[in-house]
């Protein structure tokens, strides 16, 4: 498996990103900075675009990549996420006021995208991979996701701040490789990481204690606030018994 990160920020900056990260070319988990950050051969490879949750840096530059895609002909994306995601996408984003509705553009039978509802914990094909989504706890509906590929599986907590299924699964799960994990916030920002729905690195190691043997499970960072970058990876570089690795734009991963 080839991960590549388009965007791993939580918060947008000149040298920031917003989350976007690439799956062996083929799929994409999450849209924040896929068209900012990804040139226009590679957003025509896409085939499908996994959707954690509804919250703009997450869905943002599908906007941008269903235009290019239209307009050079690809086939159809396949965007992926739950019920009450796809409702808000197709209800507030690709609406034909925010932005037109590339599901039926350029026309009904050949959209510029198509939408796949994930029923949670129901495996689903997608990209050449099979994909199931965990719910996890946000301040509005959010999913993790295991992806599942003939090589291995990645798991991608999607925003969540302390949860409890997304543990069982992945302790479940054979020739896990991989766990991309949100951290928001420092320790001194608890209150406001609880009340959004984040993670700060106290609660991060808490959670990741959940897991039989979280040393064993390489664990790569996402989602720090660029204001908080230094402060949270300090405190993150000082927790024990856990594998973990900050993300930057640009690093790939061969899993």
């Amino acid at each position: 498996m080839d991960l590549r990160v388009i965007g791993c920020h939580g918060g947008e900056t000149p040298k920031h990103r917003t989350s976007a990260f690439i799956l062996d070319e083929r799929l994409a988990i999450d849209a924040g900075s896929l068209t900012s950050g990804l040139e226009v051969e590679g957003q025509l490879k896409l085939e499908g675009c996994l959707v954690s949750h509804a919250h703009l840096d997450h869905i943002r530059d599908l906007a941008t990549l269903a235009d290019n895609r239209c307009q050079m002909g690809a086939p159809p994306l396949i965007v992926a996420g739950t019920r009450e995601t796809i409702r808000i996408l197709r209800q507030h984003f690709f609406n034909n006021e925010l932005w037109p509705d590339f599901a039926t553009i350029p026309t009904p039978d050949n959209p510029t995208i198509r939408y796949l509802e994930l029923s949670p914990e129901t495996p689903a094909p997608l990209a050449g991979c099979n994909v199931r989504a965990i719910m996890v706890s946000h301040t509005i509906e959010s999913a993790a996701f295991v992806i599942e590929t003939p090589g291995g599986a990645i798991a991608y907590s999607g925003d969540t701040g302390p949860t409890d299924r997304l543990w069982q699964v992945l302790d479940e799960q054979p020739n896990l490789r991989a766990l991309l994990m949100e951290v928001s916030f420092p320790n001194r920002e608890q209150r406001l990481a609880t009340v959004s729905g984040h993670h700060t690195p106290q609660t991060l190691r808490a959670d990741l204690k959940k897991l039989r043997r979280p040393q064993d499970l390489p664990t790569l960072l996402y989602h720090i606030k660029p204001v908080f970058q230094a402060e949270v990876e300090r405190e993150c570089a000082a927790l024990e018994g856990v594998s973990l690795e900050v993300m930057k734009i640009g690093d790939q991963f061969l899993l």
